[in-house]
């Protein structure tokens, strides 16, 4: 049988910017990205962290391939 080929992710993180809404939220004193995390950052006064909030929220809906 021939493998499947598995599609490219069409979304680029810069390498400057990954885990960067971990650190907000461990700063904040958080485990790491919660459900609460994300509703604290999606109230944030910060375009920049409402962006990231909203992110993170989207992407857990998505499915993960292996």
């Amino acid at each position: 049988m021939a493998q499947k080929k598995r599609k490219k992710s069409k979304i680029k993180i810069k390498k400057s910017t990954q885990g960067s809404f971990k650190a907000y939220c461990r700063k904040k004193g958080y485990s790491g990205v919660t459900t609460a995390c994300i509703n604290e950052g999606l109230r944030s006064s910060s375009s920049v962290i409402r962006k990231k909030a909203n992110f993170a929220r989207n992407s857990r809906h998505w499915k993960k391939k292996r």
